[in-house]
């Protein structure tokens, strides 16, 4: 481990290999904490590059728990957090107009590392469940469409270093590594992320093994399509870069995504949401995200999307998602 530690804070790049063995002591307590800190500091004095992260996410999948839903022909919208913007929970309740627009979420999550709630922290609030039963989980996706999956539970690696990651209260690179690491292994995902290069690291990365994909980084940003400003778009057919105009938005101010204080008002944003109460800032964040997710799994342009997502939200069909998926807790 000192080996290691010594490369790293000299600046020098793990090989593939000697990424994924890091990932393996930090998964089964050979390395303590002290040194866990130390790696993730490391990390944030430099970027992470392509084979360390192809190695770290070797591990983690591979020391996963395994759930077998749908046969992944599932989406996850998802994002690295870490961009400091502190908004409201966008992709927890666009899962839910995705859900309600018959597209199937197997949603993979974490509580807050770097923000007041993360997706497990609002879900976890409203009595949400967390479990590996694949039984649970493919009741939950046949019925409602929309399951969780909260990260700790599958990743021994991602309880250990949680602790830490909350206490140093920035982004590390664990933050990359969650939306790559969904056990069920869906076959499409929308991921927003930090920054630029990690969307081309994960563009590189993703095409290989997802029949499709968006990931998504708003320039003045944000790791959401937030409209505040014009939004950087990866897929397999390429980059784009997208004003809230020309997907068929009015530009939004930032302080109206943001989110709450606490875990309460954060699920007090969530539900006026998805009862369509919210200021109309908000709700169209959430369908220019459910957008995206919809057209990503079925193939639709993105306008034709934008009308399945608001009949969702208009109709009651994603709160209705929500509301079963509590009851059957």
């Amino acid at each position: 481990m000192k080996h290691t530690l010594s490369k790293l804070f000299e600046s020098q790049r793990l090989g593939r290999a000697e990424a994924q063995n890091l990932m393996y002591g930090i998964a089964n307590g050979s390395i303590n904490e002290s040194q866990i800190a130390a790696v993730l500091t490391a990390y944030i004095m430099r970027s992470i590059s392509l084979e360390e992260l192809q190695g770290f996410r070797d591990a983690l999948l591979e020391l996963s728990v395994k759930v077998d839903i749908n046969d992944g022909q599932t989406i996850d919208l998802c994002g690295t957090g870490g961009d400091g913007k502190n908004t409201f929970n966008i992709s927890t309740v666009s899962a839910f107009v995705v859900a309600g627009a018959r597209v199937p979420v197997a949603k993979h999550g974490n509580y807050g590392a770097t923000s007041v709630s993360g997706s497990s922290n609002v879900m976890e609030y409203f009595g949400y469940r967390f479990s590996t039963n694949v039984s649970k989980l493919k009741k939950e996706i046949d019925n409602t469409n929309v399951c969780f999956l909260h990260a700790p539970l599958f990743h021994p690696a991602l309880k250990a270093v949680g602790p830490i990651r909350r206490q140093l209260g920035i982004k590390t690179f664990f933050n990359m590594l969650g939306p790559l690491v969904n056990p069920s292994r869906p076959k499409y995902q929308v991921s927003g992320v930090y920054n630029i290069e990690v969307g081309r690291i994960y563009s590189y990365l993703l095409c290989d093994y997802l029949n499709d994909y968006r990931i998504i980084h708003s320039l003045d940003g944000y790791d959401e399509i937030s409209l505040t400003n014009s939004t950087k778009i990866f897929s397999k057919t390429g980059e784009d870069c997208l004003t809230p105009e020309s997907l068929g938005f009015r530009k939004v101010m930032p302080e109206k995504i943001v989110g709450g204080k606490t875990v309460e008002e954060s699920a007090t944003i969530f539900l006026s949401v998805l009862s369509n109460n919210a200021d109309k800032s908000i709700i169209d964040v959430v369908i220019a995200n459910s957008a995206m997710a919809i057209s990503c799994y079925k193939g639709l342009p993105f306008a034709e999307s934008t009308l399945l997502a608001r009949e969702s939200l208009e109709s009651g069909k994603a709160l209705e998602c929500f509301k079963k998926l509590i009851s059957m807790q």
